[in-house]
């Protein structure tokens, strides 16, 4: 029988994609107690990396598209870390937002909603977190956002 989360995905029309194997020297989630550290998720669509720069060549919709992409990167991550339980959620603690942006692009926050939001839609109440969102001259592989989460879990 699927879990409240289950359902909520469900009635969101959310797929959620496969937790991807970390591609250098790390491991994607890190468990210390009833915290869950799940190290930057990169947007990617049907497999590959969405590429762009805030201020330049990428706007502020699809930005934050890209940020729900790396959200629903980070809900899957977790989803595998809690061997599929996701009703396991205590809270979302926190978000840190990466955007690759020029140096005068002062709307990181607007990005990183896509991700925010996300969390809300899902989770409820325990998907409301603290944040930060900030600029990065470049990330790997010139993808446009990058976001790490720390979640704590039951």
């Amino acid at each position: 029988m699927p879990g409240t989360i289950d359902s909520r995905l469900n009635e969101l029309n959310i797929t959620l994609p496969p937790a991807t194997a970390p591609v250098a020297n790390y491991v994607p989630v890190t468990r210390s107690g009833n915290l869950l550290f799940v190290s930057g998720q990169i947007a990617l669509a049907d497999g590959k990396p969405v590429v762009g720069k805030l201020g330049d060549d990428m706007g502020v919709e699809e930005g934050a598209a890209a940020a729900r992409l790396c959200g629903l990167a980070i809900i899957a991550q977790v989803q595998k870390a809690l061997d599929g339980d996701l009703d396991r959620v205590v809270q979302v603690v926190k978000l840190t937002g990466f955007v690759n942006s020029t140096g005068d692009y002062t709307d990181q926050p607007k990005i990183i909603n896509g991700a925010s939001d996300l969390m809300v839609d899902v989770f409820g109440d325990k998907g409301r977190h603290a944040r930060a969102a900030v600029s990065a001259a470049a990330l790997p592989l010139g993808v446009a956002v990058e976001i790490e989460a720390i979640v704590e879990v039951a």
